[in-house]
C-alpha cells in the first residue's frame, strides 16, 4: 500500500509549481484529478513540442494524474467541481485570488462547506503588500529575490537554467499537505495553506542574504564557480572539464599533493579557504598547468584516490546515459500523448511501498469516466470536444 492510496486530490491548476507538488502526491499514491480548460488545457502543455504532443514541462510535472475538461463557469461544471470537491480530501488551486473567489472556489468559501478538507494555494506574491496585483512567472521571481544577481559571472548576471522558483514552490507546498493530511488524520480538522512564489525562492535565498548582511557585500558573481569557497568549480582537462570541491584544509592539501604542487599547500597567499577565494584568480594560474596536461578520467581516478570531491561536467542531454543511473536502474518509459518518454523514477526509494510508472494525461482523457463516477452525463457540455 502506497502512503496515499485513497488520497482524492482536485487540483485547479497550470504551469509548473501546483503540478509539480500534485505529481510528487501522484508518486505517494494520491489521485490526482487536474482539472483542465475545455479550449486546449492547462498553457503548459505547448511550451515546447519535445515529447509527443505535449512540452516537457508538463511532461514531467503531469504523471499519474486524470484530466478533467471543465468549464468552471458553466452552471454544469460548477455542478461537477461542487460535486467533486465534496468527495476531495485535498483541493490545490494557482488561480489568482480574485478568480478563485469569483468561482466560489477559495479556501473560505471550501473549507466552510468542507471543514475537513485541505486548501492550498499558490499565488505570485500575496494578497497583501504593494505587489499584490503583479503577475509572476520563475524568472521574475528569481530576479525580485537577488537569484539573478547571485547568478552569472562579473558583471554579466545570469538566470538560473531550471524553474527553481516554480520547484521551491512546488516542493514546500507538497511539504505543507502531506503535514496538513497528516494533522487532519490526528485531529479531524482540515487546513487552508497558503504559499506565494515570491516567499517560496526568498526561503532558499537565506544563505546569501545572511552573507551579504555578515560581509557587508554580496556574493561576487562566480560564474559555475562558488562564490566564497576556492578551488570550487570546473576546471578545463586535455579532453573535458572536472568540477572541483575543495571545501576544507585537508582536501586543499591533498589536492595540492594530486597536481603535484605540494609548495601551495602552506603558501601564505593561499593557506584558508578566505585566502584562496581573495586570491581566486592567481590559485586557478597556479593549479591549470597540471589540468592542460591530463585527461579528465585520469583526473578523476587521481582525485578519487586522494580523496578530493570533484565531478565531471557534463551536458545536460548525456543525463539519460549517465553510468550512475543507468547502473542503478533510475530511468523508465512513460506514455505521454502521442508518443513516450523517459522519466527517472521519485528519488527516495522506500521499502514500504513501490512506485509504478503511470502516463501523463491527454486533455480530457478522463472527463467521461469522472463524470459517470461522479453520477453526471458523459455527455455534459464540460466535456473536452474529441
Amino acid at each position: 500500500m502506497r502512503p496515499l492510496d485513497g488520497v482524492l486530490v482536485v487540483s485547479l491548476e497550470q504551469a509548473v509549481a501546483v503540478p509539480y507538488a500534485t505529481r510528487l502526491l501522484a508518486d505517494l499514491g494520491a489521485r490526482v484529478i487536474k482539472v483542465e480548460r475545455p479550449d486546449g488545457g492547462d498553457f503548459a502543455r505547448h511550451y515546447d513540442p519535445a515529447c509527443g504532443e505535449v512540452s516537457s514541462y508538463f511532461a514531467w510535472t503531469n504523471v499519474g494524474k486524470e484530466s478533467l475538461a471543465l468549464d468552471l463557469k458553466d452552471p454544469a461544471g460548477k455542478a461537477v467541481i461542487a460535486d467533486l470537491v465534496a468527495r476531495a480530501d485535498v483541493v490545490t488551486c494557482n488561480l489568482s485570488p480574485g478568480a478563485a473567489r469569483r468561482l466560489g472556489l477559495d479556501a473560505e468559501t471550501l473549507r466552510a462547506r468542507h471543514p475537513g478538507l485541505v486548501v492550498a494555494e499558490l499565488s505570485s506574491y500575496g494578497e497583501g503588500g504593494p505587489y499584490r496585483d503583479r503577475k509572476a512567472f520563475d524568472a521574475l521571481i528569481q530576479s525580485e529575490t537577488g537569484l539573478i544577481a547571485a547568478t552569472g559571472t562579473g558583471p554579466e548576471t545570469a538566470r538560473a537554467g531550471i524553474s527553481v522558483a516554480d520547484i521551491a514552490a512546488g516542493v514546500q507546498l507538497h511539504a505543507a499537505i502531506l503535514a496538513a493530511l497528516l494533522r487532519r488524520g490526528r485531529t479531524g480538522e482540515g487546513a487552508t495553506l497558503r504559499l506565494t512564489l515570491m516567499e517560496a525562492l526568498a526561503e532558499w535565498m537565506h544563505q546569501p542574504v545572511l552573507y551579504a548582511l555578515g560581509m557587508g557585500r554580496s556574493p561576487v558573481r562566480a560564474g559555475a564557480h562558488h562564490p566564497t569557497i576556492a578551488p570550487y568549480g570546473p576546471f578545463p582537462c586535455r579532453d573535458g572539464s572536472v568540477h572541483l570541491a575543495v571545501q576544507n584544509d585537508g582536501q586543499w592539501r591533498r589536492l595540492c599533493a594530486v597536481v603535484g604542487r605540494p609548495d601551495l599547500a602552506d603558501h601564505p597567499t593561499y593557506r584558508t579557504v578566505a585566502d584562496r577565494v581573495a586570491h581566486r584568480e592567481s590559485l586557478h594560474a597556479e593549479l591549470q598547468p597540471y589540468f592542460d596536461t591530463v585527461s579528465a578520467d585520469a583526473l578523476l581516478e587521481a582525485l578519487d584516490a586522494a580523496d578530493v570531491p570533484a565531478a565531471r561536467t557534463r551536458d545536460v542531454a548525456d543525463l539519460p546515459e549517465h553510468p550512475q543511473l543507468q547502473a542503478r536502474a533510475r530511468w523508465t518509459t512513460i506514455p505521454v500523448p502521442g508518443g513516450e518518454v523517459p522519466m527517472l523514477r521519485p528519488p527516495v526509494d522506500a521499502d514500504a511501498w513501490d512506485w509504478t510508472p503511470q502516463p501523463v494525461p491527454a486533455p480530457g482523457a478522463h472527463t467521461d469516466a469522472i463524470l459517470a463516477w461522479l453520477g453526471h452525463s458523459p455527455h455534459s457540455p464540460t466535456q473536452t470536444p474529441a
